[in-house]
Protein backbone atom coordinates (compact mmCIF):
# COMPACT_ATOMS: atom_id res chain seq x y z
CA UNK A 1 0.00 0.00 0.00
CA UNK A 2 1.21 3.20 -0.67
CA UNK A 3 1.68 6.09 1.83
CA UNK A 4 2.48 9.08 -0.43
CA UNK A 5 -0.02 11.65 0.34
CA UNK A 6 -2.98 11.63 -2.23
CA UNK A 7 -2.86 15.21 -4.33
CA UNK A 8 -4.99 17.98 -3.79
CA UNK A 9 -8.01 18.44 -5.44
CA UNK A 10 -8.68 21.81 -7.42
CA UNK A 11 -12.00 23.27 -7.50
CA UNK A 12 -12.50 25.19 -11.46
CA UNK A 13 -13.20 28.83 -11.92
CA UNK A 14 -15.97 30.21 -12.48
CA UNK A 15 -16.81 30.29 -16.25
CA UNK A 16 -16.02 34.36 -17.01
CA UNK A 17 -13.08 34.00 -14.76
CA UNK A 18 -11.93 31.07 -16.88
CA UNK A 19 -13.06 32.60 -20.19
CA UNK A 20 -11.23 35.99 -18.94
CA UNK A 21 -7.93 34.11 -18.47
CA UNK A 22 -7.88 32.10 -21.51
CA UNK A 23 -8.13 35.24 -23.23
CA UNK A 24 -5.27 37.36 -22.00
CA UNK A 25 -3.39 34.57 -19.96
CA UNK A 26 -3.65 36.57 -16.66
CA UNK A 27 -6.50 37.18 -14.23
CA UNK A 28 -6.54 39.95 -11.51
CA UNK A 29 -7.98 38.43 -8.39
CA UNK A 30 -9.31 41.56 -6.44
CA UNK A 31 -9.49 41.32 -2.47
CA UNK A 32 -8.46 37.53 -2.99
CA UNK A 33 -6.90 37.74 0.26
CA UNK A 34 -8.54 37.50 3.86
CA UNK A 35 -8.55 41.27 5.25
CA UNK A 36 -7.69 39.44 8.62
CA UNK A 37 -4.69 37.80 6.68
CA UNK A 38 -2.89 40.78 5.50
CA UNK A 39 -1.38 42.16 8.68
CA UNK A 40 0.57 38.82 9.46
CA UNK A 41 1.70 38.39 5.38
CA UNK A 42 2.81 42.26 6.11
CA UNK A 43 5.02 40.61 9.11
CA UNK A 44 6.03 37.90 7.70
CA UNK A 45 7.63 39.98 4.46
CA UNK A 46 9.29 42.53 7.00
CA UNK A 47 10.55 40.20 9.51
CA UNK A 48 12.00 37.90 5.88
CA UNK A 49 14.02 40.87 4.72
CA UNK A 50 17.77 40.56 5.67
CA UNK A 51 21.32 41.02 4.67
CA UNK A 52 22.52 39.73 1.07
CA UNK A 53 24.10 37.17 2.64
CA UNK A 54 21.14 35.03 2.91
CA UNK A 55 20.69 34.80 -0.07
CA UNK A 56 22.31 31.68 -2.09
CA UNK A 57 22.45 33.65 -5.34
CA UNK A 58 22.53 38.04 -5.99
CA UNK A 59 19.32 39.46 -5.61
CA UNK A 60 18.88 42.52 -8.00
CA UNK A 61 19.83 46.02 -7.37
CA UNK A 62 16.65 48.20 -6.58
CA UNK A 63 14.32 46.06 -4.67
CA UNK A 64 13.84 44.66 -1.49
CA UNK A 65 13.56 40.97 -0.79
CA UNK A 66 12.26 38.86 1.61
CA UNK A 67 12.48 35.11 2.39
CA UNK A 68 8.68 34.11 3.72
CA UNK A 69 8.66 30.75 2.40
CA UNK A 70 8.25 29.07 5.81
CA UNK A 71 5.36 31.10 7.60
CA UNK A 72 2.06 29.37 7.75
CA UNK A 73 -0.11 32.80 6.61
CA UNK A 74 2.19 32.58 3.88
CA UNK A 75 1.41 29.00 3.09
CA UNK A 76 -2.19 29.47 3.52
CA UNK A 77 -2.44 32.11 1.11
CA UNK A 78 -0.49 30.12 -1.79
CA UNK A 79 -3.20 28.02 -1.31
CA UNK A 80 -6.09 30.25 -1.76
CA UNK A 81 -8.98 28.31 -3.71
CA UNK A 82 -9.30 31.20 -6.29
CA UNK A 83 -5.69 31.02 -6.95
CA UNK A 84 -5.36 27.32 -7.26
CA UNK A 85 -7.85 27.25 -9.56
CA UNK A 86 -5.94 29.77 -11.84
CA UNK A 87 -3.26 27.46 -11.40
CA UNK A 88 -5.27 24.42 -12.63
CA UNK A 89 -7.00 26.48 -15.22
CA UNK A 90 -3.49 27.17 -16.94
CA UNK A 91 -1.73 24.08 -16.43
CA UNK A 92 -4.17 21.82 -17.26
CA UNK A 93 -2.62 18.93 -14.97
CA UNK A 94 -0.97 18.08 -11.62
CA UNK A 95 1.04 20.62 -10.65
CA UNK A 96 2.61 21.76 -7.37
CA UNK A 97 3.90 25.25 -5.58
CA UNK A 98 7.85 25.81 -6.20
CA UNK A 99 8.67 28.52 -4.63
CA UNK A 100 7.67 31.47 -2.79
CA UNK A 101 9.55 35.05 -1.91
CA UNK A 102 9.07 38.48 -0.88
CA UNK A 103 9.82 41.55 -3.53
CA UNK A 104 9.51 45.05 -3.43
CA UNK A 105 10.38 47.50 -5.54
CA UNK A 106 12.80 50.59 -3.89
CA UNK A 107 12.56 54.17 -4.85
CA UNK A 108 13.78 54.94 -8.07
CA UNK A 109 14.23 51.37 -8.82
CA UNK A 110 12.53 48.23 -9.91
CA UNK A 111 12.03 48.66 -13.83
CA UNK A 112 11.95 45.80 -15.19
CA UNK A 113 12.36 45.42 -19.54
CA UNK A 114 9.27 42.98 -20.57
CA UNK A 115 10.33 39.31 -20.08
CA UNK A 116 9.25 35.97 -19.92
CA UNK A 117 9.80 33.49 -17.19
CA UNK A 118 10.25 29.80 -17.93
CA UNK A 119 10.12 29.56 -21.36
CA UNK A 120 9.75 25.77 -22.71
CA UNK A 121 8.61 25.29 -18.71
CA UNK A 122 4.82 25.12 -18.15
CA UNK A 123 4.29 27.29 -15.37
CA UNK A 124 2.44 29.75 -13.71
CA UNK A 125 2.94 33.05 -11.52
CA UNK A 126 1.49 35.05 -9.36
CA UNK A 127 1.73 37.99 -7.54
CA UNK A 128 -0.02 38.44 -3.86
CA UNK A 129 -0.08 42.75 -3.23
CA UNK A 130 0.77 43.70 0.51
CA UNK A 131 0.32 46.71 -0.13
CA UNK A 132 -2.22 49.31 -3.00
CA UNK A 133 -0.16 49.18 -5.86
CA UNK A 134 -0.44 51.31 -9.45
CA UNK A 135 1.86 53.13 -11.79
CA UNK A 136 3.33 55.65 -9.70
CA UNK A 137 5.06 52.61 -6.98
CA UNK A 138 6.17 49.88 -9.49
CA UNK A 139 2.72 48.02 -10.37
CA UNK A 140 3.58 45.31 -12.51
CA UNK A 141 2.79 45.43 -16.37
CA UNK A 142 1.64 42.70 -18.58
CA UNK A 143 1.04 42.16 -22.47
CA UNK A 144 -2.32 40.25 -22.88
CA UNK A 145 -1.90 37.38 -24.39
CA UNK A 146 -3.87 38.29 -27.50
CA UNK A 147 -1.54 41.53 -28.41
CA UNK A 148 1.76 39.19 -28.30
CA UNK A 149 2.85 38.84 -31.29
CA UNK A 150 5.38 36.02 -30.06
CA UNK A 151 9.00 37.45 -30.17
CA UNK A 152 10.08 40.33 -27.38
CA UNK A 153 11.81 42.26 -29.84
CA UNK A 154 8.02 43.07 -31.49
CA UNK A 155 6.61 43.63 -28.12
CA UNK A 156 5.84 47.42 -27.77
CA UNK A 157 5.20 49.10 -24.75
CA UNK A 158 1.87 50.90 -25.93
CA UNK A 159 0.87 47.48 -25.77
CA UNK A 160 1.27 46.86 -22.20
CA UNK A 161 -1.89 47.12 -19.16
CA UNK A 162 -0.20 48.24 -16.21
CA UNK A 163 -2.08 46.91 -13.19
CA UNK A 164 -3.47 48.90 -10.04
CA UNK A 165 -5.62 47.88 -7.17
CA UNK A 166 -5.39 47.54 -3.41
CA UNK A 167 -3.44 45.43 -0.97
CA UNK A 168 -5.00 41.68 -0.96
CA UNK A 169 -5.10 41.84 -4.70
CA UNK A 170 -3.64 38.93 -6.29
CA UNK A 171 -1.96 38.69 -9.83
CA UNK A 172 -1.71 35.50 -11.55
CA UNK A 173 -0.33 35.16 -15.33
CA UNK A 174 1.14 32.70 -17.50
CA UNK A 175 4.90 32.78 -16.63
CA UNK A 176 5.34 32.71 -20.55
CA UNK A 177 3.46 36.32 -20.79
CA UNK A 178 5.53 39.51 -21.40
CA UNK A 179 5.78 41.59 -18.41
CA UNK A 180 7.73 43.75 -15.99
CA UNK A 181 7.60 45.74 -13.15
CA UNK A 182 7.37 49.39 -13.44
CA UNK A 183 9.51 52.31 -11.53
CA UNK A 184 8.87 53.09 -7.82
CA UNK A 185 9.11 56.90 -8.56
CA UNK A 186 6.77 57.49 -5.51
CA UNK A 187 8.88 55.18 -2.64
CA UNK A 188 5.34 54.33 -1.38
CA UNK A 189 5.59 50.58 -0.68
CA UNK A 190 4.80 48.59 -2.83
CA UNK A 191 5.62 44.94 -1.31
CA UNK A 192 4.44 41.77 -3.04
CA UNK A 193 4.89 37.83 -2.17
CA UNK A 194 6.09 36.04 -5.85
CA UNK A 195 5.30 32.34 -6.47
CA UNK A 196 5.29 30.07 -8.84
CA UNK A 197 3.24 26.66 -9.91
CA UNK A 198 5.11 24.40 -12.28
CA UNK A 199 3.77 21.49 -14.16
CA UNK A 200 4.90 18.35 -11.80
CA UNK A 201 6.50 16.88 -14.75
CA UNK A 202 9.16 19.56 -14.02
CA UNK A 203 9.90 18.76 -10.63
CA UNK A 204 13.26 17.29 -11.43
CA UNK A 205 14.53 20.36 -13.23
CA UNK A 206 13.25 22.27 -10.79
CA UNK A 207 14.45 20.56 -7.70
CA UNK A 208 18.08 20.51 -9.18
CA UNK A 209 18.12 24.07 -8.08
CA UNK A 210 16.38 24.43 -5.12
CA UNK A 211 19.05 25.52 -2.73
CA UNK A 212 20.18 28.13 -4.89
CA UNK A 213 16.73 29.55 -5.30
CA UNK A 214 16.49 29.59 -0.92
CA UNK A 215 13.84 27.26 -1.01
CA UNK A 216 13.18 26.06 2.79
CA UNK A 217 9.89 24.51 2.34
CA UNK A 218 7.96 21.41 1.75
CA UNK A 219 7.44 21.36 -1.86
CA UNK A 220 5.70 17.82 -2.03
CA UNK A 221 1.71 18.43 -2.27
CA UNK A 222 0.78 17.65 -6.01
CA UNK A 223 -2.43 19.50 -7.01
CA UNK A 224 -4.69 18.13 -9.64
CA UNK A 225 -8.03 19.63 -11.62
Amino acid sequence: MSLATPPTKVEPLDAEQAASLDRDGYLLLRGAVPAAWRAALCTAFDSGVGTADQWAAPRGAGWRHALVDLDPTVQRTCRLPPLLAAGAQMLGGPFYLAQVEGREPLKDGGHQPLHRDGVGMKAVAALVFLDAYGPDNGATRVIPRHLDPGSLDQVEETLSFITAGEAGDILVFDADLPHGATCNRSGARRRSLLLNFVEEGNRATMEACRAIRNVRMDTSEVFVP
